[in-house]
């Protein structure tokens, strides 16, 4: 996943608000959202390596994660960072104890940024850091880098982000800002080691293409009272939206639309 826009704490009445879209290559077998039976996680799931990229509990367990874009830096032989969101679902721990027990251990993995979230608080870890910090309630963005560093459509998205909380149903504004295809100016761009013509690709919120795209855009909202809405759509290589998976959650049941 190469964009994650949260809203934390910054709605009454709406405390967690998520808009993702995960990038990969297209060749990377993929299931579409749904509820898993071991661990017990709505999510997507990753058909190579068995984990996911974002995913939530009925108990309002929240993960994510992105890679951190540095070619130079990848190991085929280290573990899949996706396993990291389905290990902290089928945890109790806290996500800032869980966030400390990675510290030994991130050169298991290549460079990662995890998004962990309780109920009660919000946690971000860098592998790049190796430091876990508790989010800020307001609004935040994350990429390939730091979080909040202010890569183009990471200031995009939370500027969007803002602007789709005065909204009543904040969903329709984000999937537009998830669906937008216009790049950065090549003096905006950032340096990450993968050649001008791919920063400029990868610098649209959507990238579309055959070979490697935007495969799924989710967007997730957290009511005070614990109720969950969960809609994830699939992208084809266009970027035309080819299924819609849309789960409406409670603390007691769950139900699909």
């Amino acid at each position: 996943m190469c964009l994650i826009v949260v809203a934390w704490r910054t709605r009454p009445g709406l405390p967690l608000v998520v808009a993702a879209n995960r990038d990969e290559w297209r060749a990377r077998p993929t299931q579409a959202a749904h509820w898993w039976d071991n661990p017990p996680i709505l999510a997507g799931r990753d058909l190579e390596a068995g984990g996911t990229w974002m995913g939530i509990t009925r108990e309002g367990r929240f993960a994510a994660v992105t890679n951190f874009r540095d070619p130079s830096d990848k190991r085929p032989t280290a573990r899949s960072r996706g396993t990291l969101v389905t290990e902290f679902l089928a945890t109790d721990a806290s996500p800032l104890d869980f966030a400390r027990s990675l510290v030994p251990h991130v050169r298991d993995y290549n460079g990662f940024n995890l998004i962990l979230g309780d109920g009660a608080s919000l946690v971000y870890f860098g592998s790049r850091e190796g430091e876990a910090r508790e989010i800020s309630p307001g609004v935040h963005g994350l990429s390939n880098h730091l979080l909040d560093e202010p890569w183009p459509k990471v200031v995009h998205g939370r500027e969007a982000m803002d602007d789709a909380l005065r909204d009543d149903d904040p969903a329709p504004r984000l999937f537009e800002m998830l669906s937008a295809t216009s790049g950065a100016p090549d003096e905006r761009l950032p340096r990450t080691g993968v050649g001008i013509e791919w920063e400029r690709r990868l610098s649209s919120a959507l990238i579309t293409g055959d070979d490697y795209g935007t495969r799924a855009s989710t967007v997730l909202t957290v009511a005070e009272g614990g109720d969950v809405c969960f809609e994830e759509r699939t992208r084809a290589s266009d970027g035309a939206v080819a299924s819609v998976s849309r789960y409406c959650v409670t603390p007691a049941a769950t139900s699909r639309a």
